[in-house]
């Protein structure tokens, strides 16, 4: 797979520290994985109570369903986060950088509703190989 984040000068990011990409172009791969929300919620079936650890459990299950399809972060090319108050972007931000580092792919945050009141994050990806 060939990856290039693309980031036109002609639409500004929103911050100059931002860590995502405008755009990713994908050329010359021959799998796409499309992962569905991920949920806060651990093997055990436990939730953790503060909005950090919830992040994290998300992101650990990303990684789990990448490394099933013999896939990793690297492979990441689109994430859409969705938390349910902005009191929680901060959490969001740091669970994400421990996951994927300094990696920018597309990347679109919602601030909504999610399915159940007990979950402070939600987390969806796309990721070629």
């Amino acid at each position: 797979m060939q990856r290039r984040d693309i980031n036109s000068p002609e639409a500004r990011l929103p911050a100059p520290h931002t860590q995502y990409s405008m755009a990713v172009e994908v050329s010359g791969g021959s799998r796409t994985l499309y992962i569905s929300g991920q949920i806060p919620i651990a093997p055990d079936g436990s939730v953790a109570d503060s909005a950090l650890e919830q992040c994290r459990q998300a992101w650990s299950n990303i990684v789990a369903q990448l490394r099933a399809a013999d896939m990793g972060v690297d492979n990441i090319v689109k994430i859409t986060t969705i938390l349910p108050a902005h009191a929680f972007i901060p959490a969001s931000r740091t669970a994400r950088a421990e996951a994927i580092g300094d990696r920018r792919p597309a990347s679109t945050l919602i601030v909504a509703g999610l399915a159940n009141p007990a979950w402070n994050v939600e987390i969806e990806v796309i990721a070629c190989a």
